[in-house]
């Protein structure tokens, strides 16, 4: 299984769900975050603020930074190759990129459907 590394800007925490004003952006990743590893998904996180050395000790990482600065990040690596940046991933694409196939709908999507009637 393909280990993806997802390089966040500086951020108050590890997740960045934290103090009084969060990103909602980050509150749907960090549950799509939970739903991989919970299929055993190899996703590590490397904060800038928090761990300075993880970028600049990845060429690919630090030749990013150096052309597009902290602006473009997050930055997606999969198996060391950069597949996103600007945005964090989707939960379809965490699971196309970890070879799992079609993910599930996030919790509550589609649950208007019963049988064969949708709404």
């Amino acid at each position: 299984m393909p280990v993806i590394d997802i390089y966040d800007p500086a951020l108050c925490c590890a997740s960045g769900v934290c103090g009084v004003d969060v990103d909602e952006a980050l509150l749907y990743f960090a549950a799509d975050l939970e739903w991989a590893r919970s299929q055993g998904v190899d996703v590590q996180r490397h904060n800038l603020a928090q761990a300075p050395l993880d970028f600049a000790n990845n060429p690919v990482v630090s030749a990013f930074l150096h052309a597009s600065g902290e602006a473009g990040l997050p930055l997606v690596l999969v198996d060391g190759e950069a597949v996103l940046n600007g945005r964090y991933p989707s939960r379809t694409e965490l699971a196309r990129w970890a070879r799992q196939g079609d993910a599930p709908s996030a919790p509550g999507a589609g649950a208007c459907c019963s049988g064969e009637q949708c709404c």
